[in-house]
């Protein structure tokens, strides 16, 4: 399988997003270097490819892997990486690497050795700064544009998964950033309250129109496994 036609990359402008939390009336800002992003989820047939494996209920090459834990998206995203002969971002191992320039995993968390080595040029998951930068693509409502011409959501997906690409993209050439499958994320959402549970973001097919928009924020636990639930690779700009 070509990766790069099964998986377009984007490279993405530096810039800053503030990202807020509804549930704690709290907003941040964050300023972010230039980093790729997949225009597309990745795919069953990329996942397939790359793990040997086609998790989820629906079967489809072009509709996007789902029924994936947090911990299945890094392991894919290392594998992916030395295939394609680049320096895997995540250090697994008792203590997660360590070392200089690695952001690691909080000890009882669920994500106890792992750690980001931010120097590697392989892929990894995007912040969720990231993933909002991407997502608003330079707008700044809830949506890119019309949902129903953006996204697959409860409103217009007859309850199902549908194929990556098959909604409008955004202004930066994004597909699928709201709707379809929620994209899991790098960041813990809320340590002091949630522990070690990780960001989700985007929408999926069967959420109503108020879940899918570009600052809403969901949780789960890094072993989780969700019907709804997939993921996009990003890269950082290395050198």
């Amino acid at each position: 399988m070509d990766t790069s036609a099964e998986n377009p990359m984007i490279t993405v402008p530096a810039g800053r997003v503030t990202l807020s939390d509804r549930r704690t009336q709290r907003s941040w800002p964050v300023e972010l270097a230039p980093y790729r992003l997949a225009a597309v989820p990745v795919t069953q047939a990329l996942y397939a490819a790359v793990t040997g494996d086609r998790p989820g209920a629906t079967r489809g090459d072009r509709l996007p892997v789902e029924g994936v834990s947090w911990w299945d998206a890094i392991r894919f995203c290392n594998a992916l990486s030395r295939r394609e002969g680049l320096t895997p971002a995540y250090r697994l191992g008792p203590d997660g690497g360590g070392g200089g320039g690695t952001e690691a995993g909080r000890d009882g968390d669920g994500t106890e050795g792992i750690a980001w080595d931010r120097a590697a040029d392989g892929y990894r998951l995007p912040t969720e700064a990231e993933w909002e930068h991407a997502c608003r693509a330079g707008t700044d409502g809830p949506h890119y544009g019309p949902l129903d011409e953006i996204a697959w959501y409860r409103g217009n997906s007859e309850e199902r998964i549908h194929e990556v690409g098959g909604r409008s993209a955004n202004p930066w050439g994004f597909h699928d950033m709201l709707g379809n499958v929620w994209d899991w994320c790098w960041d813990v959402y809320d340590a002091e309250v949630y522990g070690g549970y990780r960001v989700l973001r985007g929408g999926g097919w069967f959420d109503e129109h108020w879940s899918c928009r570009a600052s809403a924020r969901r949780r789960s636990h890094p072993t989780y496994r969700v019907d709804d639930v997939g993921f996009r690779v990003a890269r950082s700009l290395t050198g």
